[in-house]
């Protein structure tokens, strides 16, 4: 029994109704990273903050998914909603190209909202040119990482530690190739950093002696460690890399981009089927649903994506630190976040809200031949 489908089944018994206090809905939040288009999430996460309605009992985050996350803890933990939302419009407000950063530090902080080695800045041709041909230990000796300060200024990890929200952020081990979940009690500035750390942009960041590159790699972003810390059996998943593409990429930096957002995506596809999987056996009644010993949990999965306005987004787009585009997207995370609730509130612990099996079907299966199980779709 591999890693996520152990994590479905968890001792112990429900204290509290999975509606939480005062009839409110309980859900918890994964949050993709995807550079700059992150900003999208914080109109989401504020619309979401905004609504009595909703509860948010864990949250998980990898790379600008990841920053997110810690913004909302940090704020639920010293101010509750209203702070949450303030410490995310602040912190996108200072990462911002209007923000109090350096030229060179501003520079520095597009790469790292990209996930792809360009940047649209007075720098790109010094930077596209040395990328090609040496790495970020050879590029940036000291380690300059500015995007850690704006962290650091924001975050009193110390709080967040303090207060009882599962929280788990998602880092790849350079050394293993597999995910590590740093869990609430273990993050601090680096591990949101570890999380973030593109390998082509900054050097692994090492945490007790063990180097880590950017959690999309292995998870972007975790499900699996809410079925054994939280009630809710509602997972809302703020995507923010598309799936579908239209059109073929033809220029070097379109295959690169394209490249990134399936291979960004491939974890979360494998963490849907999973949860098919172990959903589909418990409605056969082939496993026992419930928090007791060989129980397992049945996940219902809701998705808030880029919609329409990601396929007016490029890969250069994920660049873009003017805050006028962040306030373009926060907007856009703010309608897409009020229009989750008005078409699923009623759906939360009831059902899942997207298709699971259509999501994972792999081509191939439309011409299975007679007599294989389709189920699997």
């Amino acid at each position: 029994m591999n890693l996520i489908t152990r994590a479905f089944r968890r001792p112990g018994a429900f204290k509290r109704s999975p509606k939480g206090n005062g009839g409110k809905k309980k859900i918890n939040l994964a949050l993709q990273g995807g550079g700059a288009h992150g900003a999208f999430t914080w109109g989401v996460l504020d619309e979401l903050l905004k609504d009595e309605r909703i509860e948010i009992e864990g949250l998980s985050g990898t790379s600008a998914g990841a920053v997110n996350a810690v913004m909302v803890a940090d704020g639920l933990a010293r101010g509750g909603h209203e702070e949450a939302r303030k410490r995310l419009a602040d912190f996108w407000r200072a990462a911002s190209r209007d923000g109090d950063m350096s030229k060179l530090n501003r520079a520095i902080s597009e790469r790292l909202f990209s996930l792809i080695p360009i940047a649209v800045t007075p720098f790109q041709p010094w930077f596209d040119a040395m990328s090609r041909m040496l790495s970020p230990y050879d590029l940036n000796p000291l380690n300059i990482n500015p995007l850690r300060d704006l962290i650091v200024r924001f975050v009193d990890f110390d709080a967040v530690k303090r207060s009882s929200m599962p929280l788990f952020i998602a880092a790849t081990n350079v050394h293993t190739g597999r995910l590590r979940v740093f869990p609430r009690d273990k993050i601090n500035a680096d591990a949101v950093m570890a999380s973030a750390a593109l390998p082509y942009v900054f050097r692994a960041v090492e945490i007790d002696g063990v180097p880590y590159w950017d959690g999309g790699y292995t998870s972007n972003p975790p499900i699996y460690p809410f079925f054994r810390t939280t009630e809710t059996e509602d997972v809302v998943v703020v995507q923010i890399n598309p799936v579908v593409r239209a059109t073929e990429p033809h220029s070097a930096q379109e295959i690169m981009n394209r490249v990134n957002e399936v291979t960004f995506n491939a974890s979360l596809i494998a963490e849907y089927r999973a949860i098919e999987f172990v959903r589909r056996l418990i409605d056969d009644g082939a496993l026992k649903r419930g928090t007791g010993p060989g129980q397992y949990r049945r996940i219902n999965v809701h998705r808030i994506d880029l919609g329409f306005i990601g396929k007016k987004l490029t890969a250069s787009s994920r660049l873009n630190t003017d805050f006028d585009f962040f306030e373009m997207l926060h907007r856009a995370g703010q309608r897409a976040g009020r229009r989750f609730l008005e078409q699923h509130f009623d759906d939360i612990g009831v059902r899942s809200t997207i298709d699971l099996r259509e999501q994972m079907r792999a081509e191939h299966d439309d011409a299975m031949p007679a007599g294989v199980d389709r189920r699997t779709k």
